[in-house]
């Protein structure tokens, strides 16, 4: 395992041998499954996986070979911001991936295509984003698993899911842009900022020059946060996470007033791309 003590080493030396991508830049705000996160997007195909964590979380010793460690709290105020804009003003041209522990990355046909497919196919839409929709997993038993994280008894919702158009400082619609809702975020929005509500997120991107990571998941190049081309629906993938759903056991202001997540449109989640497809919660394009 490679290893870097803080954040700055890792941007000072770290960062430049990364010559090709795609990377994975995977934050670790607890323990919680981080193995499974790895393993994951390890075997999604991406040529480099950065993991972002405390020194005293452990990660198994058969991925320790396979990975770029940096030790990083992610307690601190915008430290997502903080290590992604770093990471992407010393990088070169590559194409990164960003995603939390207990988030798994689900693209079409990720059976048997790797991410790096996927990406390739984008480059020739001409396209330097990949849009992805953060489905919110969670436990069916929250007796049974207090912190809301089963892989084994992972659930999501089958509807529930909609989109409004993305306005401007003036209230004019942008262009091919729109704020995704559904999931926990919207059926608990009681306990979750406004701000935090969105369930899109351009979590895959091509690096270039002058590009700045915003704090609400979009960029400040207006394309890189649309959903589409101009002629046509473009891919889109799928980031399956248990992270809303352990947030929402964990706070104290919200956690007494769940019992359960499960409700009519409940389903178990079949740890499958075509799953996510039949029910609109990611996008083939014109990949086939």
């Amino acid at each position: 395992m490679i290893q870097y003590s803080d954040l700055s080493s890792f941007i000072k030396e770290g960062v430049p041998k990364i010559k090709k991508g795609p990377v994975a830049l995977i934050f670790a705000e607890d323990e919680i499954e981080l193995d499974a996160t790895i393993r994951h997007h390890i075997d999604a195909g991406f040529l480099h996986t950065v993991v972002f964590a405390m020194p005293e979380f452990p990660i198994a010793k058969d991925l320790s070979d396979h990975i770029v460690r940096v030790s990083y709290s992610m307690s601190v105020p915008s430290a997502l911001e903080t290590a992604l804009n770093a990471t992407i003003k010393a990088a070169g041209d590559i194409w990164i991936y960003y995603c939390y522990n207990a988030e798994f990355l689900f693209h079409p046909f990720c059976e048997h295509r790797t991410v790096g497919e996927m990406i390739a196919f984008n480059v020739e839409e001409r396209r330097d984003t990949i849009l992805t929709y953060v489905i919110d997993l969670y436990t069916g038993d929250l007796w049974q698993n207090p912190t809301a994280v089963n892989i084994e008894d992972a659930h999501l919702d089958k509807t529930g899911y909609y989109a409004l158009a993305r306005k401007d400082r003036w209230k004019n619609d942008l262009d091919r842009q729109q704020d995704f809702f559904g999931g926990l975020r919207w059926r608990f929005e009681e306990h979750v900022p406004i701000a935090r509500r969105k369930i899109d997120r351009v979590s895959i991107f091509r690096n270039k020059p002058g590009l700045v990571f915003n704090p609400d998941h979009t960029f400040n190049d207006a394309e890189y946060n649309t959903y589409a081309c101009p002629w046509h629906n473009n891919i889109t993938a799928s980031v399956c996470s248990f992270r809303t759903a352990k947030a929402l056991k964990r706070n104290p202001g919200s956690t007494y007033d769940i019992d359960t997540f499960k409700w009519h449109n409940s389903i178990p989640f079949q740890w499958h791309s075509q799953q996510l497809l039949d029910l609109g919660l990611m996008e083939p394009g014109q990949w086939f």
